[in-house]
């Protein structure tokens, strides 16, 4: 659906291309996101009939197809997110970026998400002033007290200066630790004079489909806020990457918002703000986060190397060419690469790695990845009337492949 919805409307990431001047002391709004009351029924349900409030001259009441009023299967919603925004707010995090640019005129540098907005007239005022920069913002959150922040590689990745405001005003600059494109993480780091606020790693694989969360952020440069919604799906592809396993969420979320987190509601982070669907270039209650199960290793990882090393076979793969046999199909083989070395052939179809059971080229890709490269994998592998398992020596996956 998302990736069908991309050719009507933009899929966009959520970096907004000029920074507000921020909100005085970044001050987080306390008021709370009430719960709006039920829309007054013009009749009641009793007894499992309907009874409209008013009933036609000389007609009787009917049975109503309808069941009787239950009790509700879930108890209602937050009164206020506010006692969660005093926990988590003071680790969110505003970044304003800056890249030089040389030889253009001004009207040229004004990035596609600012024009035929009202923020283009200040983009250009800020772009004089500032000579010859470019500007973006987005957002982030500490997830270490001595000043770690995780946000997203295309909020920073580009980058000449990075600038973060933490949520009492104070302005740090910041380097970058580490990024990986293909899942739009990166991890950046300030020197802050003191301990700062943090936030923790919930466990996404624990979110349920309409689950409450609350995302946070500096939508269109405005400073902080926070909206609130619920989980809508999960496991979305929106074509990005192989590796695109997203929340969907309903929860509010704009151009500024990106590598803000979402919270379930015991303040814990479950989701990165990423990208949303739009066709007028604001939030349109369908809105993208990377699961924390994604984000959590690859942070770690990227905190220890600053960079991400995937395992890669060197296949070109199909879905569904046997109906009679489960598994990817090989349909091309890279000359040199490890499948090679290790003995397979075009036809073959690969079953499982590591007896983990393989039905899509995505899981086969995804699952390779995740192998340390120079690691040794069982391939289990049907060729014709055949069943083997094949070892093979898993490669460094290049830049620029999509296998």
């Amino acid at each position: 659906m998302a990736r069908r919805l991309s050719r009507l409307y933009a899929i966009m990431p959520l970096t907004l291309a000029y920074a507000l001047p921020p909100c005085p002391g970044g001050a987080w709004a306390q008021a709370g996101v009430a719960t709006p009351p039920a829309a007054a029924s013009p009749g009641t349900i009793s007894s499992g009939t309907i009874s409209s409030g008013t009933t036609s001259p000389g007609a009787s009441p009917t049975a109503s197809p309808f069941a009787p009023a239950m009790p509700p299967v879930v108890s209602s919603g937050p009164l206020t997110f506010a006692p969660l925004v005093r926990l988590v707010g003071p680790a969110v995090v505003n970044i304003a970026v800056t890249q030089d640019v040389h030889g253009q005129r001004n009207g040229q540098r004004v990035l596609p998400s600012v024009r035929g907005t009202p923020f283009e007239h200040k983009f250009r005022e800020r772009m004089r002033s500032h000579g010859e920069e470019m500007l973006g913002a987005g957002s982030g959150f500490v997830i270490d007290p001595d000043g770690v922040i995780v946000t997203n590689t295309h909020v920073v990745g580009d980058a000449d200066h990075i600038t973060v405001s933490l949520a009492n005003g104070t302005e740090l600059p910041a380097h970058l630790i580490g990024s990986d494109d293909l899942t739009d993480i990166a991890v950046i780091k300030v020197q802050p004079p003191h301990p700062l606020p943090f936030v923790r790693w919930g466990d996404s694989r624990l979110v349920n489909i309409g689950d409450w969360i609350m995302a946070a952020g500096n939508p269109f440069g405005l400073g902080s806020s926070v909206t609130a919604g619920i989980v809508s799906a999960r496991g979305r592809d929106i074509g990005t990457s192989p590796f695109d396993d997203f929340l969907q969420l309903d929860a509010p979320i704009n151009p500024g918002n990106s590598g803000g987190p979402s919270f379930n509601l015991s303040g814990q982070v479950v989701a990165l703000n990423t990208a949303i669907v739009s066709p007028t270039g604001g939030s349109v209650g369908i809105g993208f986060g990377i699961p924390s199960e994604i984000v959590a290793p690859i942070v770690e990882e990227l905190r220890r190397n600053g960079h991400i090393d995937r395992g890669w076979l060197g296949v070109t793969l199909t879905d569904g060419g046997d109906t009679h046999v489960t598994g990817v199909e090989i349909v091309g083989i890279d000359h040199g690469g490890p499948a090679m070395k290790a003995g397979l052939h075009i036809g073959d179809y690969i079953t499982a790695v590591n007896d983990e059971p393989i039905d899509s080229s995505r899981m086969l890709i995804r699952s390779v990845a995740a192998k340390r490269p120079a690691s040794t994998v069982m391939l289990h592998i049907r060729r014709r009337h055949e069943t083997l398992s094949i070892p093979a020596n898993v490669g460094f996956r290049p830049d620029d492949t999509d296998d």
